[in-house]
C-alpha cells in the first residue's frame, strides 16, 4: 500500500476522471493508494478539506494557512486555528512555513504566522507540515525556536542534504514529490538518496508538479506510484518494501489518521 501524504483534492483537475472525485480517488487505489492526506491552505478552504475528509474513509487531512495565502497585514487567530483543529479527521497543521522566493516583501507577516502554527502543535500536539522555499535560515531557526516535542514533514522537499539533515536532526520528515523525477533534480536525488528509510515519505502535491512522465500535465494522486518507484528504484529497494516503510512513516507520523493496513 502507498500513501500520498500531500495532495490537494478540493483543487484536483478532474477531467481526465470526467469531472469525477470518486473516480480520480479509485485510479489512485487500483495503483495500490490507500490513503490520501487532503491539505488545508488557507481559512477559505478549511471547511472543504474537512467535508472530503467526512466523506471518504481514506482521505485525512490538515488545516493551516500557507505563507502565500495571508491576507495582508494579518496573521491568523490562534483561536480560529485552534478550533478548526478541533475536528476528529484533523491530523495535522499546515501548510504553514516561509515563502520568500515570490514573497521576500512578506517575511515579517510569515514569520509571524509560522510562529502561530507552531504555537498550535505545542498546544495541541499533531504533526506541523512546512512548506519553504528560499527562507533556508529562517525556517530552521524557527523550527528550533518551537522545539516541537512531536515531529512534522518537510514536504515537497527541494533543498539540499545540509538542510535535510538539519531538519531531520530537529525530529522531522522528508517527504519528496515528482520534481525528484525531473531531469534537472540531481541535488534532489542526492538528497533522496541519503534519507533514512524511516524518515522518508512521498507525495505529489497534486495537482501541480506531476512526475515524470506526466510533467506538464496536471497532477493526480494516482501518480504518486511514478514518485514511489522512481524512489526505490533510486535507493535501490524494491517498489513493495519502499512502499511498505513509507506507509509505516505516515502512520508514525501522523498516528491519528485513520490508515487501513
Amino acid at each position: 500500500m502507498l500513501v500520498d501524504s500531500h495532495c490537494h483534492l478540493d483543487r484536483l483537475d478532474l477531467s481526465a476522471h470526467d469531472g469525477s472525485l470518486d473516480n480520480a480517488l479509485q485510479a489512485a487505489r487500483e495503483r495500490g493508494v490507500g490513503h490520501f492526506l487532503c491539505i488545508g491552505v488557507s481559512a477559505e478552504n478549511a471547511g472543504a478539506v474537512k467535508a472530503l475528509a467526512d466523506r471518504y474513509d481514506d482521505v485525512d487531512c490538515s488545516v493551516g494557512i500557507h505563507p502565500l495565502d495571508l491576507k495582508p497585514g494579518e496573521a491568523p487567530a490562534l483561536e480560529w486555528l485552534l478550533g478548526e483543529l478541533n475536528h476528529p479527521r484533523v491530523v495535522a497543521i499546515g501548510e504553514t512555513g516561509l515563502d520568500y522566493h515570490y514573497e521576500p516583501e512578506a517575511a515579517e507577516l510569515q514569520q509571524a504566522s509560522f510562529r502561530l502554527h507552531l504555537q498550535a502543535a505545542n498546544v495541541t500536539g499533531k504533526p506541523v507540515i512546512v512548506h519553504t522555499r528560499g527562507a533556508r535560515a529562517d525556517t530552521l531557526a524557527l523550527l528550533r525556536e518551537a522545539a516541537l516535542p512531536q515531529a512534522g514533514v518537510l514536504h515537497c522537499f527541494t533543498e539540499d542534504w545540509d538542510m535535510a539533515r538539519a531538519a531531520l536532526d530537529l525530529g522531522f520528515y522528508i517527504s519528496l514529490s515528482g520534481i525528484v523525477t525531473f531531469r534537472n533534480a540531481d541535488a534532489l536525488r542526492d538528497v533522496a538518496s541519503k534519507v533514512p528509510a524511516d524518515r522518508l515519505l512521498v507525495e505529489t502535491d497534486s495537482p501541480y508538479l506531476a512526475p515524470i512522465p506526466y510533467r506538464g500535465k496536471p497532477n493526480l494522486p494516482q501518480y504518486v506510484r511514478e514518485v514511489a518507484e522512481f524512489l526505490a528504484m533510486l535507493r535501490g529497494e524494491t517498489y513493495e518494501r519502499f512502499a511498505e516503510q513509507t506507509s509505516e512513516n505516515f502512520k508514525r507520523l501522523f498516528p491519528l489518521a485513520r490508515v487501513k493496513g
